[in-house]
C-alpha cells in the first residue's frame, strides 16, 4: 500500500515540486494550504505522515503538530520550513516532531528522511488505526481512540475486524473473510451469518453508516480512506 502524506504548505512552487517528486516516489500526496484546511483533512482522513511548514496564513505549524500529537499520536510529523533558528528546531522536536528539515532542501535527502521516519514508525506494527478506532494486536484489544475506552468484541468479531484493519484500502472479498475465520469459528460460517457479524461490529465501533467499514456491493468490504 502506498503511503499517504499530508503536506501543509502555502508556497505554490514547493507544492508543485513536491507533487511531482512524490508521484515519482509512489507516495500519495494531499495538500493543505492553511491551518484550517489541515485540521479538516486530519479529521476526515488517515495519513501515514504529515509534513508541516511553520509560517502559515492563519497560524503556525507548531499548533498543528500539537494537535496531531494530542489526537493522533500514531502519525509521524516532519517540519519542512525556512525557520532555521535553534529555538524553533528545539521547539519542533520538543512537541513531538520526528524530524526537522530546513528549506531549501535537497530532494533525495528529503525522500530518504521521510522513508526513515516511516520505517521507524512501522516498527510499532502492533497498533492499527482507522478513523477513531485503534486495534492493539499485541493485546488483542480494540479501543475508541477519542475516549480511550475499550470496545469489547467477541473472538470472531475481533478476528474479522483485525483482518480488515490489516489490509487497509484493499478490497477484501467475503470469501476471503470467511476463509480467514474458518479455523477460529470451529465450524462453517455462512455468507448470511457474516453479514450479521459485520452489522454487530459496526454497531459496537459506532459505524452504523459504514464510514469505517465500507461495503463494496456484491464484492466485499474495505477499511480505509474513501
Amino acid at each position: 500500500m502506498n503511503e499517504k502524506i499530508l503536506l501543509l504548505e502555502d508556497n505554490e512552487t514547493i507544492i508543485l515540486g513536491l507533487t511531482y517528486l512524490f508521484k515519482e516516489e509512489n507516495f500519495i500526496l494531499e495538500v493543505a494550504r492553511t491551518k484550517k484546511e489541515a485540521y479538516e483533512m486530519l479529521k476526515e482522513n488517515t495519513f501515514n505522515l504529515v509534513l508541516l511548514d511553520i509560517t502559515l496564513p492563519d497560524g503556525n505549524g507548531f499548533e498543528i503538530c500539537k494537535y496531531i500529537k494530542e489526537n493522533a499520536e500514531h502519525i509521524p510529523v516532519i517540519f519542512l520550513t525556512a525557520k532555521d533558528e535553534e529555538k524553533d528546531v528545539v521547539n519542533g522536536l520538543d512537541i513531538g516532531a520526528e524530524d526537522y528539515i530546513i528549506k531549501p532542501f535537497r530532494n533525495r535527502e528529503l525522500i530518504s528522511r521521510i522513508r526513515n521516519v516511516l520505517r521507524r514508525n512501522k516498527t510499532n506494527g502492533d497498533i492499527l488505526y482507522c478513523k477513531n478506532i485503534k486495534i492493539d494486536s499485541k493485546l488483542g484489544k480494540v479501543y475508541n481512540s477519542d475516549t480511550n475506552e475499550e470496545i469489547v468484541l467477541t473472538k470472531l468479531e475481533y478476528k474479522i475486524l483485525l483482518n480488515l484493519f490489516s489490509n487497509q484500502n484493499k478490497l477484501i472479498s467475503r470469501e476471503e473473510i470467511l476463509n480467514d475465520i474458518w479455523d477460529i469459528a470451529g465450524n462453517f460460517v455462512n455468507d448470511n451469518t457474516l453479514t450479521v457479524y459485520i452489522k454487530r461490529i459496526r454497531e459496537k465501533i459506532g459505524d452504523k453508516e459504514g464510514k469505517i467499514i465500507e461495503t463494496v456491493r456484491g464484492l466485499g468490504y474495505r477499511v480505509g480512506d474513501k
